[in-house]
């Protein structure tokens, strides 16, 4: 199904039409079926006798439409086919006689009769504007998430591209400037798609085109189930918006970031010493501090973060990320999900990651750790489901000093015997610090560490004391230096930002809970 396109240049709206194409029994009544088409979209409606006549009765009575236009009521042999079937014929007459009737403004009767709150364009609009002239007030005064569909969206966006008087109704509850002043003031928007049809309908919701520069003060956005590529406006919160979330709905960082990368040969973000030839100066997301692309299908971490320079926390789990890029541009970045992606190395991590609180990499392909050794601000490390066999890895990690909670299961070593006291004493001093797979240390598991540690340390001076060539290079070994912390204080939490509203985030919050 070919969504509408944006723009001036359209051809004049299509006649809708109502086809009654079947019926079915149900209890002891028979439900007729009407396809609806307006234009490309189609769907299904299902009404009995009684509904239309109800129908006909309120158009009477406010439309002064001819008593006699509705097939009259049958009570015997009411459910015979040959009853059903020259009724289906004599309900379809009517229904195109009503629509050919009121080619302008549909009454609001017929309307939601036939379902066009839900699925046409006008009705649509004066649904959402309705809802909003009796609850918005409320909505934005209580600072709530206000939930809206692509279609929705894209209802509105057309409307607004149509040029048309924005109560062309006459209700002025319907008013298109009801929804106007509504998305000027919101802060809070989450935007959910559907996958597959919509409804009774053939149309994809999650394909269908909106602009969201009709928001002018967005703090926060979550986006699911649309296709980035056909979302406009985003860009114009820039100025506010806080946090982001876009999720199934991307393939790339660009796709989100910058859409307006694919119009110029060479961009450079705003404020950066430009070098050589450039096309455009982008402005950066200014206010923008949590961005959560997870469940997507990106395959690289581009040069788009340019313009995301305050982010603290990302969340680009659940990618196709095969390896860390671009991140050193990021200096406020303290909390980094990567988990279940296509990482196979960390080498040289430790030069795009300066300042990083929170890692997670679980569930990649990772089978060294190599990379992590100089993360010296890590507090919080998450590795399960990935490859790593070898004790001698963890020692990577053994010598940060502000790791407090690292998480190793379901690797290959941690089915080794004593695998815990194992890993425990790879941290040395800090191993009743450390909180191993998400269970705190006990006294004997502490016990059996001193011992552990008691014979690596007699190894060690055996070693040297037969191969006395390499001493001087044990003795020479740089330790990181200590992480400073009062004994008072507690264990280093990410840091909710004060200016976002905790109940606002989605179930699984905003970083890769599992």
């Amino acid at each position: 199904m070919a969504a509408r396109t944006f723009g001036p240049e359209r051809e004049a709206e299509p006649a809708k039409e109502a086809r009654v194409v079947g019926s079915e029994l149900v209890d002891t009544y028979t439900v007729y079926i009407i396809q609806v088409t307006d234009g490309s979209h189609e769907w299904t409606v299902k009404h009995r006798y009684s509904d239309f006549h109800d129908l006909h009765e309120k158009l009477v009575a406010e439309r002064k439409i001819d008593k006699n236009l509705l097939p009259p009521k049958k009570i015997i042999g009411k459910n015979s086919r040959s009853l059903v079937e020259k009724r289906e014929k004599d309900l379809e007459v009517y229904l195109q006689k009503l629509l050919a009737a009121f080619p302008g403004v549909t009454p609001r009767v017929l309307a939601h009769f036939l379902h066009f709150h839900f699925y046409e364009i006008n009705g649509i609009t004066a649904a959402l504007a309705e809802e909003l002239f009796e609850k918005g007030e409320q909505l934005l005064g209580a600072g709530e998430v206000f939930a809206i569909g692509p279609l929705q969206l894209y209802a509105v966006t057309e409307q607004l591209q149509q040029g048309k008087p924005t109560c062309a109704s006459g209700d002025a509850k319907t008013d298109l400037g009801h929804i106007l002043d509504f998305t000027c003031r919101l802060k809070y928007l989450k935007v959910s798609g559907t996958e597959g049809p919509f409804g009774t309908s053939n149309i994809q919701e999650q394909l269908l085109p909106f602009d969201l520069s009709i928001f002018k003060s967005l703090h926060q956005v979550e986006i699911s189930h649309c296709d980035a590529k056909h979302i406009r406006g985003l860009v114009a919160s820039k100025p506010t918006l806080a946090t982001l979330s876009v999720r199934f709905s991307a393939t790339s960082m660009k796709e989100v970031l910058v859409p307006e990368a694919s119009e110029f040969d060479e961009w450079e973000p705003e404020g950066t010493a430009l070098e050589g030839p450039v096309t455009a100066v982008i402005p950066t997301w200014q206010a923008l501090t949590t961005l959560d692309l997870s469940h997507n299908s990106i395959s690289e971490i581009d040069e788009s973060v340019k313009l995301i320079p305050k982010i603290e926390f990302l969340d680009l789990s659940h990618n196709g990320l095969l390896v860390v890029d671009n991140l050193q541009h990021l200096y406020n970045l303290v909390h980094l999900d990567l988990s279940y992606n296509k990482l196979s190395s960390l080498e040289g991590l430790h030069t795009k990651l300066g300042n990083i609180k929170t890692l997670n990499l679980a569930g990649n392909l990772l089978e060294s750790l190599s990379g992590l050794h100089k993360l010296y601000s890590l507090v919080n490390l998450d590795l399960r489901d990935n490859r790593i066999e070898q004790m001698e890895e963890v020692r990577s990690i053994g010598s940060l000093p502000c790791l407090e909670h690292v998480s190793l299961l379901n690797n290959p070593l941690s089915i080794i015997p004593d695998y815990r006291t194992k890993v425990l004493a790879q941290f040395g001093e800090r191993a009743s610090e450390v909180c191993l797979d998400d269970t705190v240390t006990t006294e004997k598991e502490l016990d059996t560490v001193e011992v552990l540690k008691a014979i690596q340390k007699a190894k060690e001076v055996k070693s040297k004391l037969s191969n006395p060539e390499k001493r001087g290079g044990e003795d020479s070994r740089l330790s990181a230096a200590p992480c400073i912390r009062p004994s008072s204080s507690p264990p280093t939490v990410a840091p909710a930002s004060a200016s976002l509203p905790q109940p606002i985030l989605s179930n699984q919050g905003i970083l890769g809970d599992e």
